[in-house]
């Protein structure tokens, strides 16, 4: 009743946009881990890794429809205005990885693919990609859509995470762990689909996997509000409730006891041939992240014993500034050094988060800011359009000078000093929630997303971004994505 309450107050006070100071760049909240340095820092993760320290969590709980919205269209009228998009369609059709099991669904249907394709009968082969008449894609989670095609087979997205994990988050006992968010109704698919190919690459790889599965719970579910912001009901008098979006997911990854987390998400994915890139700059990114950790949790030992820290002094504030970007308040230096000592605590004493982040190529989502505090500081954010004021010339004008993009490559320390799970909770911006619009039965109504995962709800750790190669972001956000270089094998 509490959250109800508060959410409802939301929308009536509306929701504070994010004040941008200037977009990140590298060497100015941006880092490159440098050749010589890459060596160490790996040498550092895999002794981590080895003592089971590693895990992965991997988002899964969209479904494909979004991939598809193109096909869907033309499922019932077939290209008739585009001739160009119906001949490319026809072309490129045996080029997707999952082309092998399209024509062994139409065979065993008693068809042809390729007399379809002759026939242009398109609307019939999405039929049989897109419906329960064959495939079904248009209603699967995207983890069991294939995604690359190999000499013999082809594997779906949640088989190269696999891959991944066994190349970079496995231990000394040959355990490779991952943690899947799945949506309830493709619970049982998802696991029926594991079962079945886990002792594959168990096999391949000399691994065991350890695979925890959970879905995003009805409880982080939000209130929706008529325009007048009073609860909406459905017809039978029901009050109305909508998922809350991937920041709900926070309770999921809180849930997690492990140390050091990777998070990337379910179509984030690249062949073998380019693999070794991925693997590489992981193990970098963690290793740097290991590194922060350990002199963090130093000074912050520091910080807690009652000897005197006066010849740590610049130490700690080098490294607050230098390594972790943190900018205090105005006048902070002229502060009495207990002040000080008691910001830094509280400051040094949070989760950590090494951010990958790719050169902007124009892909959409966010991208790295600096971001201007309520008392004077400033915070370095991932930050996504709709967080800014949309009236503001100032803000939009920021937003497009982003030299870089957000891919979702994380890596997070999730334990203090003394060897203690955060509670990650505490660690949110909780007015950080996004409002949208929505139109359902000629009702219009609004509704409320949650702090995003790496938005809002991270928006209290500390934060390192660092340049990663491009090769490492390889997103499938329509289905023609699939058919880009980086996808094929």
């Amino acid at each position: 009743m509490d959250n109800v309450k508060e959410q409802i107050a939301l929308f009536v006070r509306g929701v504070s946009p994010i004040e941008l100071n200037r977009p990140c760049t590298v060497l100015d909240g941006i880092e490159n881990i440098l050749p010589q340095d890459e060596e160490d820092l790996i040498a550092r993760y895999d002794r981590a890794a080895a003592a089971g320290r590693c895990l992965k969590f991997v988002p899964a709980s969209g479904a494909a429809s979004r991939m598809f919205k193109e096909w869907f269209h033309a499922l019932h009228r077939p290209w008739k205005d585009s001739e160009t998009a119906a001949v490319s369609f026809a072309e490129q059709l045996a080029y997707y990885p999952f082309f092998d099991d399209l024509r062994q669904t139409i065979f065993r249907s008693g068809g042809d693919i390729d007399f379809l394709r002759e026939e242009r009968k398109y609307g019939e082969i999405l039929a049989y990609i897109l419906t329960s008449r064959g495939l079904q894609y248009g209603q699967l989670p995207k983890a069991l859509l294939k995604f690359h095609k190999y000499p013999g087979r082809s594997r779906t997205s949640l088989e190269e995470h696999l891959v991944e994990a066994a190349l970079y988050v496995t231990d000394a006992r040959r355990i490779s762990r991952l943690h899947i968010t799945v949506s309830p109704e493709h619970r049982q698919p998802v696991e029926t689909f594991l079962d079945a190919i886990l002792p594959v690459y168990e096999d391949i790889f000399g691994v065991t996997y350890e695979i925890g599965l959970s879905c995003q719970e009805t409880a982080t579910n939000t209130i929706a509000v008529d325009m007048d912001n009073r609860p909406l009901r459905s017809e039978d008098g029901k009050l109305c409730f909508r998922p809350g979006g991937h920041g709900a997911l926070m309770k999921n990854l809180n849930d997690i006891d492990r140390d050091i987390i990777f998070l990337k998400n379910i179509d984030n994915v690249a062949p073998d041939r380019v693999k070794a890139v991925t693997v590489r700059y992981k193990k970098a990114l963690a290793g740097l992240l290991l590194k922060l950790q350990e002199e963090t949790f130093r000074y912050l030992e520091c910080l807690a014993g009652n000897r005197s820290v006066t010849e740590e002094i610049t130490a700690i504030d080098n490294f607050c500034r230098d390594k972790l970007h943190l900018v205090f308040p105005s006048g902070y230096r002229q502060w009495p050094l207990e002040k000080r000592k008691k910001i830094w605590r509280e400051k040094l004493d949070r989760p950590i988060r090494v951010c990958g982040v790719v050169r902007n190529e124009g892909e959409p989502g966010g991208g790295p800011f600096w971001v201007e505090e309520q008392d004077g500081a400033q915070s370095l954010q991932i930050v996504e359009e709709m967080q800014l004021d949309p009236q503001s010339p100032k803000q939009r004008s920021l937003w497009r000078g982003a030299t870089h993009f957000n891919p979702v490559d994380l890596v997070c320390g999730v334990r203090d000093y003394l060897g203690r799970k955060f509670d990650l909770k505490r660690f949110v911006d909780p007015g950080a929630v996004f409002m949208s619009t929505k139109s359902e039965k000629g009702r219009d109504s609004k509704a409320l997303e949650l702090p995003g995962l790496w938005n809002g709800s991270m928006a209290k750790w500390n934060t390192v971004f660092v340049e990663v190669p491009i090769a490492t972001f390889t997103p499938v956000k329509t289905v023609e994505d699939l058919l880009r270089p980086q996808h094929r094998s």
